[in-house]
């Protein structure tokens, strides 16, 4: 193994050409005028795994879009790491936001990455993290350092609730057949403090449309007397959390685990300067449900929030009308215990029992999942642990992310397996944001960490 640092010195300027030519094609799978674009990129994955080694590597049809299987298997009898990861991005809007447009790659220097960080839409998010397992691999192929066998997962549809995915994986269990499961869609606290996430949010997410009258009226004419969907929704919005930024929805905290005093304890004594998380969102304080702190809100606490709002006139100049229809898109994270199907019917249930009788109220899930916890006690764990050692000189400090991987949890019910989520992205990276960005210095780290969590988990597995 110290043979890596050299390799990847020597290989520097391709792995990053590589990936900037995989981060050039607008792999957006929410929006179908790019479905050309995804099926290319699932083309390009394909190709990089026959080059970094695979023996054996196909294109998968689902009823979405395809997922690219690849495998290395050296000796049946040895242990067999599935790798899992996503070559779909989200939509760059607003893209007037961006310095540099988001699939036109580029590499600036930033007061967190001095070194240089590649900016562009999936750099993080999955595609640069995805492509430091591909280029581990061929690191361990062509040097006869893989300890080994490995198997890639790689889907198209993660951004949009990885239904083909679903459909997929209890429809090749054999196939898909490993002992861990590796994904690297996280981050990590810091550079200098590496961690490894132990928990994941659940989601919820749904669309909800308001109908008023049968069409856009004169605001003068009819202004007072009709009801109108955009102030509607905005009220029953307004409604959905209390004085204490609590949730309304009843039953929607009955089943949140509430995490000890001892366990809340430890959580805290993760590094985080609330001053520097204000500067870095250059905001004046932060806010949140009433009796957690930032950390706790943002991991083991359910959140639900409106990620778009639209109706009525919104161009140029002004147009007197009140709208037919007003919508919203809304999320919600789940902390474990908290079924999605469960809290969307809550949530629908609710969202039309507070609707005036003035409007028609449609709530139209749209795709969800479940929490996870993984334990810190097993030797994927352990393994995970001492690669970063290897790489960071320090132990790993393991946390709770407030993001969400829904599928970690269908792995578990249907390939028995555990995850190790070993992610080298960081908070300030603006994944699904403008700018999205990850460091030259931690993708390369990841392609030197990865190898070790091979090394360890087969020497611990025996």
């Amino acid at each position: 193994m110290n043979t890596i640092q050299t390799y990847i010195q020597d290989n520097k300027k391709r792995f990053l050409d590589e990936l900037i030519s995989l981060l050039k094609i607008p792999s957006i799978s929410a929006d179908t005028a790019y479905k050309k674009d995804v099926l290319n990129t699932a083309d390009f994955v394909l190709e990089s795994l026959k080059k970094a080694g695979c023996d054996k590597v196909e294109l998968c049809e689902t009823p979405g879009y395809p997922i690219i299987y690849g495998e290395k298997i050296i000796d049946k009898n040895l242990p067999t790491v599935l790798v899992y990861g996503h070559y779909d991005v989200q939509p760059a809007d607003p893209i007037e936001l961006w310095t540099s447009p988001p699939f036109e790659p580029v590499i600036k220097n930033t007061e967190i990455h001095p070194e240089g960080a590649i900016f562009a839409r999936g750099a993080c998010d999955d595609k640069g993290q995805m492509y430091m397992h591909v280029k581990a691999l061929e690191y361990m192929t062509s040097t006869g350092n893989l300890p080994c066998n490995v198997k890639f997962m790689i889907e198209g549809e993660e951004e949009v609730g990885s239904e083909s995915l679903a459909w997929f994986v209890p429809r090749n269990k054999e196939k898909l057949a490993n002992d861990v499961i590796l994904i690297s869609d996280t981050g990590m606290i810091a550079n200098d403090i590496p961690s490894i996430t132990t928990g994941l949010r659940g989601l919820s997410y749904v669309e909800v449309e308001v109908t008023g009258p049968n069409r856009d009226l004169h605001s003068g004419l009819y202004g007072g007397a009709v009801a109108n969907p955009i102030n509607i929704l905005t009220k029953m919005i307004a409604s959905l959390h209390d004085e204490n930024n609590h949730i309304t929805v009843p039953g929607f905290y009955d089943k949140v685990e509430d995490l000890s005093e001892a366990e809340r304890a430890e959580m805290a004594k993760a590094p985080f300067s609330l001053e520097n998380y204000k500067k870095a969102l250059d905001i004046n304080d932060v806010y949140g449900e009433n009796g957690y702190s930032t950390n706790e809100r943002n991991s083991i606490r359910p959140t639900l929030d409106v990620n778009g709002i639209w109706g009525g006139y919104t161009g140029e100049g002004a147009k007197t009308v009140i709208a037919s229809k007003a919508y919203a898109k809304i999320s919600m994270r789940l902390v474990p215990n908290q079924d999605w199907r469960e809290i969307t019917e809550l949530f629908k249930t609710h969202f039309e029992s507070i609707a005036p009788k003035s409007v028609k109220v449609v709530v139209k899930p749209h795709h969800g999942g479940q929490g996870y916890v993984t334990p810190i006690d097993n030797i994927a764990y352990k393994a995970a642990s001492k690669a970063y050692e290897a790489t960071f000189n320090k132990t790993p400090i393991p946390q709770r992310s407030g993001g969400s991987i829904p599928i970690v949890a269908l792995f578990e019910q249907e390939l028995k397996s555990k995850t190790i989520l070993m992610g080298f992205g960081l908070n300030s990276d603006a994944i699904h944001s403008p700018d999205e960005h990850f460091g030259v210095w931690n993708y390369l780290k990841g392609i030197e960490t990865i190898p070790y969590f091979y090394k360890y988990f087969t020497e611990l597995s025996n």
